[in-house]
């Protein structure tokens, strides 16, 4: 009782005219930091780290709460309006949001991407406020083995997801693998594959791919197309836009479905609470399971509203998912959460398996205000602001490409501080571009360079620990578990579903 009594103590502090100034500034913040390619909210939090010295602990995790969820929910602005996921994890989004908007539909496809990250984000901060300590210590019950199958299974998934692109993608997930193992070895201090280059030995960084990948190799796509482009952004410019065309309709609404609500946002969730998963993870996942149980498989990739909800309810539960393990045992869920413990160390605050008892007062406010900025400030940000997003793509081509070449770049060398890394943006950027002309899926090439270290590196521990005996993928239950689920995904998705070609509009123009 004292527990759910420091939560509504939480809410009341929320209240006060300071932390509910903190609370919209960091949601304006971003929601900024998250639209922007090459802008992150793991950047914006990491910007304010410097200024915790001088804030209140509860102000400045306040802020940092409510910068993570906009920063997540915004991604899908320019992944909807201009095909350029402002974050990784709403690389899903682009795929069902951008046919949307080339069909006259973006502020629909817009509006379905806040609704599910308005109830995704408020049931993924419901579950962290209730089930915060049972959840850490069930995922405590996952070992090293089960985690390897865990991400094993997102990469089988993410193959065969591509149904009658399956070889190309095979290629394109293999080939981010490879990329991820550029640097040291994640388990020994040995450089590999580095050519000989210094530079290479801290290997390549993220956002160089994501902004390479997606920005870069989008503009070279546009500049190709120009006249289509042309054409539909005079298209947009022709449409009026009003704010109730943001509302999804009620019997899309049913159509997707209160329990897949729920179900998305408990798979974000559950991710998230997984060490290292992230956001992407999350989206990922939820989207083929989303597809593997859809009653009409052959509308994914080509404007799903439903592939929608589920990305973006999975990605904003993740939010609160990651805190979980973070707070109850100092081991961040995502990059962005590795920072926010920064904030609190900074402030000389441990986190541990008793932090939630000593230190909730601190901390409840954080968790309000994932709620309230999940529950409130989406809906209101998409409805003062939501026609400005969708004309984004009625801007003159050469004024708003050549903007977010230069921005992108800028977000490439901001986030690593190396010019190396922003000459690797466009290095990925043509190749990417190479790739997308061939058909190949450039979502598969950035989970598997996201997911491809951590793959590795618990395939080795789990060998090196028996020995090099294969068969404890086997005998240990978590990991035989995600064994048999990567089988029975393979079944429906492969097997018994019909064959239908998933149009990947992220790899191919239109």
């Amino acid at each position: 009782m004292e527990y759910f009594n420091e939560i509504l103590n939480g809410f009341a502090t929320l209240a006060t005219p300071e932390i509910l100034a903190y609370m919209i500034g960091g949601y304006l913040i971003g929601t900024f930091f998250g639209a922007v390619p090459g802008l992150t909210s793991m950047l914006a939090i990491a910007l304010l780290l410097p200024l915790t010295y001088s804030l209140d602990v509860t102000a400045a995790l306040v802020a940092c709460a409510s910068i993570f969820m906009a920063g997540m929910c915004s991604g899908s602005i320019t992944a909807t309006t201009i095909n350029i996921p402002g974050a990784p994890a709403s690389m899903m989004t682009a795929i069902e949001g951008y046919p949307l908007q080339q069909r006259g539909q973006g502020a629909k496809a817009l509006g379905h991407a806040a609704l599910a990250s308005m109830i995704g984000g408020a049931i993924g901060a419901v579950l962290l406020m209730v089930i915060a300590p049972l959840a850490a210590e069930a995922a405590l019950l996952i070992r090293t083995p089960g985690k390897f199958s865990l991400i094993a299974f997102a990469l089988i998934v993410i193959v065969i997801s591509q149904r009658d692109s399956i070889p190309k993608g095979l290629i394109a997930t293999t080939l981010g693998v490879m990329v991820a193992t550029v640097g040291i070895d994640v388990m020994q201090p040995i450089p590999r594959f580095t050519f000989g280059t210094s530079t290479l030995m801290q290997g390549i960084d993220i956002m160089p791919l994501v902004i390479g990948a997606f920005a870069i190799s989008e503009l070279l796509v546009q500049a190709r197309n120009r006249e289509t482009r042309t054409v539909e952004a005079d298209a947009v410019k022709a449409q009026k836009v009003r704010r109730r065309d943001f509302i999804p309709p009620l019997s899309e609404i049913r159509e997707i479905g209160v329990y897949r609500y729920i179900k998305f946002a408990v798979i974000g969730y559950a991710i998230g609470v997984l060490p290292g998963a992230g956001g992407s993870m999350a989206a990922f996942v939820s989207y083929a399971e989303a597809m593997r149980s859809s009653k009409h498989p052959e509308r994914y990739g080509k404007g799903s509203h439903e592939g929608i909800a589920a990305a973006e309810g999975a990605n904003n539960s993740m939010c609160s998912g990651a805190f979980v393990p973070m707070l109850s045992f100092g081991i961040p869920g995502d990059p962005t959460t590795a920072i926010v413990l920064g904030v609190l160390v900074v402030n000389g605050l441990q986190p541990g398996p008793q932090f939630l008892d000593t230190q909730l007062h601190l901390v409840a406010p954080m968790f309000a205000a994932l709620f309230i900025s999940a529950l409130v400030l989406v809906p209101l940000t998409l409805y003062l602001l939501g026609p400005y997003f969708v004309r984004i793509v009625s801007i003159r081509r050469d004024i708003l490409y050549s903007s977010i070449a230069v921005i992108a770049l800028v977000g490439s060398y901001v986030a690593t501080y190396s010019i190396f890394q922003m000459g690797l943006a466009l290095l990925f950027g043509v190749l990417a571009y190479i790739l997308r002309k061939h058909g190949y899926p450039i979502a598969c090439l950035l989970l598997g360079f996201v997911l491809g270290p951590s793959l590795e590196e618990y395939c080795r521990r789990a060998l090196s620990i028996n020995d090099g005996n294969p068969m404890v993928f086997i005998t240990n239950l978590d990991s035989l578990f995600f064994i048999l689920l990567t089988a029975v995904f393979y079944y429906f998705m492969v097997i018994r579903k019909p064959k239908t070609a998933l149009v990947d509009s992220v790899t191919k123009s239109s």
